[in-house]
């Protein structure tokens, strides 16, 4: 499943995340654990931002100027109309060229979504997209090993795929990262949190 047809999937349900009944407390306290890592805090990018605005809001309030890249033609849509004064990027995150860094980076349920054949390319792209200190943090399906699947659960089509812990862990070892927290938050569902920190200098 192409991210563009993940994109028409998510067109058709943005209901979901205005009703009433949606969470929006979801997802919050792992991004202000991780925004406890920066020392500076300047500028965010929300990738996979959706429709809510939850987490635009919380990195205003906390002295963020937040940008949103979502590959919804709909969510952007609803974001632009709600936020007029904010940045978004309509784009997939696999094709999308970064012209600035952010001091952080936040993906909340949406990079699952990309093939599996591309995550660590996008991976080892968000973390080039740091400032030296930045901090990343995402959610995956936290099997242990790498895997891909697909399912009709929201209604649509959807497709899955991950590094497994193991594989996100080496592969931010590798490019010089500080793991700062792994949380499995939905006990005993395997979705799981990962905040890392990217090296104030580069190595020598």
């Amino acid at each position: 499943m192409k991210p563009s047809e993940v994109g028409l999937a998510y067109d058709q349900i943005t209901h979901r995340w205005q009703s009433d009944s949606f969470d929006l407390s979801n997802g919050i306290d792992a991004h202000k654990k991780a925004l406890t890592f920066l020392s500076h805090t300047r500028t965010g990018l929300d990738v996979g931002c959706g429709c809510t605005g939850r987490i635009i809001e919380l990195m205003q309030a906390l002295g963020l100027t937040p940008e949103g890249l979502v590959i919804s033609s709909e969510m952007i849509r609803l974001s632009r109309n709600k936020y007029p004064a904010v940045q978004f990027h309509h784009a997939d995150i696999c094709q999308f060229e970064f012209t600035k860094t952010y001091d952080f980076i936040s993906a909340w349920d949406s990079l699952w979504h990309i093939p599996l054949s591309s995550q660590r390319y996008v991976m080892t792209k968000l973390v080039n997209a740091l400032n030296p200190g930045g901090v990343l943090l995402f959610s995956f399906g936290g099997t242990q090993d790498a895997g891909e699947h697909d399912n009709n659960v929201m209604g649509p089509k959807m497709y899955y795929s991950t590094l497994g812990t193991d594989g996100f862990l080496r592969l931010f070892m590798e490019l010089g990262c500080a793991i700062r927290h792994l949380e499995f938050d939905q006990y005993p569902e395997q979705h799981t949190f990962l905040i890392i920190q990217k090296a104030d200098k580069p190595a020598p």
